[in-house]
């Protein structure tokens, strides 16, 4: 085939098209773009559809898989006529399988098909077949009389009428003979396989008379009772029909299972064969498959078991998989998910999980078996040990017990049938001063051969490398010309020979790149295409114009020789502007390069009309539409002139740059006025385009307002917001105008008054009913066009009573009363909850359109608790919540103790009050009386514990402590503490009491006040110092530190996380010294508070 020309680069603008074949055989892709973004990707064949042969009348269907991104629009052609029948011809697409279909129905003639798949970044195209035949009919076409007489010469099956046919049956595969047939038009397959045979008994007793058991070329399947370690092969011919179809029949025992992997996964196809085999035919999407670093073909030591490994599975590997040996074959779908790109995977996807090796093995056993029984029957026929030592039982094949059987006990000495082509040479195109390689592969490792060219031997020299590898023959010339061209064989001992094709060359690259640089020339001048190559004879030279042919003419002349192409286009017009191809063809296929040819004029005028963006006293801004043909160059500026209606004189305005608007300042209010506009570009200047009149002082129409949304609807309102318009009109907006329509209606009422608002209430509306509501905006031009809303919005509930208590307070015995306004449409259901449980008949529920009630007469302790409030409709539901707490004046605490641990304060503790558990929000009161005022006052209030040390108790005073209980509804009675009173004492030494009050374990508002205190005492006085974490604390301005009679106070007024650590006060003097210390930690947001005295 003809090189491919590789890419082709353009001029920035002009179109792009490269040319390449894909992997797919007999697909051709022409790529648009040089580069192509990341992610996309030009369109492709996965499954081309395939040749088809079908008896006249019945239905035909051709089917391809495409793949490309963006997704490809598939159509198909035929050569024979169009495909608009739509009753005959039939499109289809099948998203299960992704395949497109083409139908053809009762088919009536051989034709030619093409399917193209196309996107925005290139094509694909392949072509496919179809043949018709006449079935059992006859034909009375002269042409149809002489195909049959062709093919009845081959139908004789005599041996006599084609003898290149029986060469090729008897040198072929089993696998092959239906392929051969269908190529020379045989279609007797049952007695042409007579016949067969019939010339290999006889071919093979011409060979026999040499004493040389003849090669089976058909026996590709060796079998074996011991297939692990050690395996020889033998190749026997002149088996009797009815012993070779014992065995040689292979099938499937597992066939290869469905296989779902990941993307970037490995997945494993394996099969399990009745008879061990070499090897078998693995097929991907139609197309054969071969061992490389895509797929991996691995069998087991004993050959029954044959695996498909393919790796780093990518989305365009998926599809079905199959295995074929000999006229049987078994597939399965390959699924690969995943959508993002992931990191390559060292697992491995399988099938249906099955023990193929106990499966494989217990095979191996029954074909062992079957090697016994035969070999049994032969020495009960011929007598024990008539196999001979040199051939063990190990080593013989079932062929050469059948034969022994065969032939009446004869053991013949099997003789190795020599150095076989397993592959042979296949024909080569090659490119001048590049490498070419021709293969072959032998069926032995130690043999000798040499390689002709034209009938002479090619040796070791610098223009052949010569080499042998594992049974591999390669012939490499390394700069092939034109004189290295024609037939190359290689000969062992049987001395087959196969046959090399032409080798073609290439177009000169640097022609190549002169050739397809945009050509630009002047309007009415001459344009000149040229191309020089290289190929062999005959060939065609076709010159095409935007996809069309081009033919000698007046003004078009193509000159063709045997070297070069030369295209010239006379006088030269805008029109011819476009892509010019050369086609280039012999037998061998085709190439083709792409040019570009523009031709430059000046440009057409600018299009009207022209569109009015601003009118006023003083200006008209208006715009228009740039030419439609720029004649090649772009618009550099246009030429502007103005006439005032009523007046014969132009006035010039002068050039303005190349935008298509231009803004008038100097005109006069209610005067109008037309403008003559001409485009410029570097060819010239267009011809005028003259606008309409323009009047100063008027403005255009502001555009409609963005759509309406509903901000929330009521059984009789709607309340509605939009955008103001993205075009004024040149003007401020002046209002809007709301409109409402009855669904039914045709008239329109006026909801509300003009204003700027962009938000309104539709009002007056009947609960249920549907309206249409639409906005109209206003300038000093007038109304815009209106702008609808889509539809009627069902109201959703809403409370409107906003201010109401979340937190009730009710003394016991009292009644509880809680009203819930709330707006929706339509009427929704209540339902009142009581900690989340429906309460209970006790409570009394009122319920009307806009509000519920709930109403409980005599309310008991019991009633505390959270209510909630459900509002439910078919559009959505509200929920509304409240506290309820029922309580009671609290009991007084019981008795009050008085302890003295410090010299100077006293601890008053008391018992709890009996309402202390049932009420969380209960606290205490502490007041004192001094023996010398005549009031109490209050010391500590809102203590959640049952103790407090009071400070500042003076020796020689009588003091009284009362005690309260407090809650949400009031104060109990007081509870008295006995009388204190304690004579001063002294003491000479140094005396550091610490003491700790702790406070009870409870939910504190958040920022709670933390004191520490001690009392000390010490004579001379101490100094006291405060530390955290052993930092002195008595500079620190966040901590407030007081020294009051001996007790030493420190406070937090809003303790943290960052106050969290040891606590140490040190009391010292001349005599001696004193420490005490605590830890404080801050939990969760309850900001709980542990003191540790150590």
């Amino acid at each position: 085939s003809w090189y491919n020309l590789g890419k082709l680069t353009t001029k920035p603008g002009i179109k792009t098209a490269i040319r390449r074949r894909s992997k797919t055989s007999g697909v051709m892709i022409t790529q648009y773009l040089a580069n192509m973004p990341e992610g996309k990707s030009t369109p492709d064949f996965q499954c081309k559809p395939m040749a088809v042969t079908i008896e006249k009348g019945k239905l035909a269907a051709f089917k391809a898989v495409v793949t490309g991104d963006p997704k490809p629009d598939v159509s198909w052609r035929r050569a024979k006529g169009t495909l608009s029948d739509k009753e005959r011809f039939q499109t289809k697409y099948d998203e299960s399988t992704g395949e497109h279909i083409l139908e053809v129905m009762s088919v009536a003639e051989t034709d030619t098909y093409k399917c193209f798949a196309a996107n925005e970044y290139g094509k694909a195209v392949c072509t496919t077949t179809l043949t018709v035949t006449e079935g059992k009919t006859s034909s009375t076409n002269p042409a149809d009389f002489r195909k049959l007489l062709k093919k009845s010469k081959v139908e004789r099956a005599d041996g006599e009428s084609d003898e290149r046919f029986w060469d090729v049956m008897l040198k072929a595969d089993r696998n092959d003979y239906e392929r051969i047939c269908s190529e020379f038009g045989v279609k007797d397959l049952h007695s042409i396989l007579k016949k067969l045979d019939e010339k290999k008994k006889e071919r093979s007793q011409n060979k026999r008379k040499d004493d040389i058991i003849p090669y089976d070329e058909n026996g590709t399947e060796k079998h074996s009772l011991k297939s692990v370690g050690r395996t020889k092969n033998f190749s026997i011919n002149g088996l009797m029909q009815k012993d070779m179809e014992l065995f040689s029949k292979v099938d499937f025992v597992i066939k290869i299972q469905e296989i779902k992997a990941e993307e970037r996964e490995d997945a494993l196809f394996e099969c399990v064969l009745t008879h061990p085999l070499p090897n078998i035919t693995w097929m991907g999407k139609g197309n054969i498959l071969e061992d490389g670093e895509k797929y991996s073909l691995t069998m087991s030591d004993h050959k029954l078991i044959h695996r498909l490994l393919i790796k780093d599975c990518q989305m365009l590997d998926k599809g079905i998989y199959s295995a074929v040996v000999g006229n049987i074959s078994c597939n399965a779908w390959l699924v690969v998910e995943g959508g993002e790109r992931k990191p390559r995977k060292t697992t491995v996807a399988r099938g249906a999980r099955t023990d193929i090796e106990k499966v494989a093995k217990e095979q191996q056993l029954k074909i062992q078996g079957e090697m016994e029984k035969l070999l049994a029957a032969v020495n009960a026929k011929y007598g024990a040990g008539h196999i001979t030592d040199k051939l063990s039982l190990e080593e013989l094949a079932l062929e050469e017990l059948t034969l022994i059987l065969s032939t009446g006990g004869k053991q013949s000495k099997v003789t190795e049938p020599g150095v076989q082509f397993i592959c042979g040479l296949t024909d080569v195109s090659a490119i001048i001063n590049e490498i070419a390689e021709l293969t072959c592969k032998l069926s032995a490792e130690d043999c000798e051969g040499a390689w002709f060219r034209d009938g002479k031997q090619v040796s070791q020299t610098n223009m052949y490398t010569l080499y042998f590898c594992s049974g591999t023959v390669l012939c490499s010339p390394t700069h092939p010309s034109y004189c290295d061209s024609g037939s190359m064989n290689f000969h062992t001992i049987r001395q087959l020979k196969l046959t090399i094709g032409e080798i073609f060359s290439r177009v000169d690259l640097e022609d190549l790149s002169a050739f397809t640089e945009p050509k630009t020339v002047k309007v009415g001048h001459n344009a000149i295409f040229k191309l020089h190559f290289l190929g062999h004879k005959p060939i065609k030279i076709q010159w095409f114009r935007e996809g069309e042919e081009l033919q000698d003419d007046n003004n078009t002349r193509i000159e063709k020789s045997a070297s070069h192409s030369r295209l010239l286009l006379s006088r030269c017009q805008r029109k011819d502007t476009g892509e010019i191809k050369i086609k280039l063809k012999n037998e061998h296929g085709f190439t083709e390069a792409l040019s570009q040819l523009i031709v430059l004029d000046k440009p057409t005028p600018p299009l009207g009309p022209a569109e009015v963006t601003e009118s006023s006293a003083t200006c008209i801004e208006f715009r228009w539409r740039p030419p439609k043909d720029d004649g090649g160059s772009p618009v550099i500026n246009y030429i502007m002139e103005r006439q005032q209606v009523g007046r014969n004189t132009w006035k010039k305005i002068g050039e303005i740059p190349g935008v298509p608007s231009y803004r008038d300042t100097g005109v006069e209010r209610g005067r109008k006025y037309c403008y003559r506009i001409r485009a410029v570009t570097a060819e010239g200047t267009s011809e005028v385009m003259e606008t309409d009149e323009m009047q100063a002082g008027t403005l255009a129409f502001p555009g409609p307002p963005a759509p309406p949304k509903v901000v929330s609807a009521f059984d009789d309102c709607i309340n509605l917001s939009w955008a103001p318009p993205s075009n004024t009109g040149g003007s401020r907006i002046l209002g809007y105008i709301l409109e409402k329509r009855k669904k039914g209606s045709n008239l329109w009422s006026v909801v509300n008054a003009n204003d700027e608002l962009i938000k309104g209430a539709v009002k007056g509306l009947k609960s249920m009913d549907m309206y249409w509501v639409r906005v109209i905006a206003i300038n000093d031009g007038g109304e815009s066009e209106p702008e609808e809303l889509p539809n009627y919005v069902l109201a959703m509930p809403r409370f409107t009573n906003n201010k109401m208590k979340s937190f009730f307070v009710v003394r016991a015995g009292n009644s509880v009363r809680i009203t819930v306004n709330f707006e929706a449409s339509p009427r929704p259901a209540i339902i009142w909850l009581k900690d989340n449980v429906p309460v209970t008949k006790r409570i009394t529920i009122s319920n009307s359109d806009g509000s519920s009630q709930l109403l409980i007469p005599s309310s008991e302790r019991s009633d505390s608790g959270i209510y909630s409030i459900l509002v439910k409709n078919l559009v959505g539901q509200e929920t509304l919540s409240a506290e309820v707490r029922v309580t009671d004046d609290p009991k007084p605490p019981g008795p009050v103790e008085l302890e003295e641990n410090v010299p100077g304060t006293v601890t008053v503790i008391w018992e709890p009050s009996p309402d202390e558990k049932r009420d969380d929000r209960l606290h205490y009161t502490v007041s004192k009386l001094d023996s010398t005022k005549r009031s109490w006052v209050t010391v500590a209030d809102r203590l959640f514990n049952n103790k407090f040390t009071v400070c500042n108790i003076m020796h020689g005073r009588e003091y009284h402590f009362r005690v309260y209980a407090k809650n949400d509804m009031g104060i109990s009675a007081p509870s008295e503490s006995p009388t204190w009173g304690v004579e001063k004492k002294k003491e000479k030494k140094m005396i550091i009491l610490c003491l700790l009050f702790h406070r009870k374990l409870h939910t504190a508002p958040k920022g709670y006040e933390c004191y520490m205190s001690c009392a000390v005492k010490g004579n001379p006085k101490p100094r006291i110092t405060w530390y955290r974490n052993h930092i002195s604390l008595n500079t620190n301005t966040n901590y407030y530190i007081s020294n009051t009679c001996g007790v030493c106070t420190m406070l937090i007024l809003r303790v943290g996380p960052k106050d969290m650590g040891e606590y140490s006060v040190i009391a010292e003097n001349s005599l001696g010294r004193a420490e005490c210390s605590t830890i404080l930690n801050v939990r969760g947001e309850k900001k709980i508070y542990w003191l540790y005295l150590q």
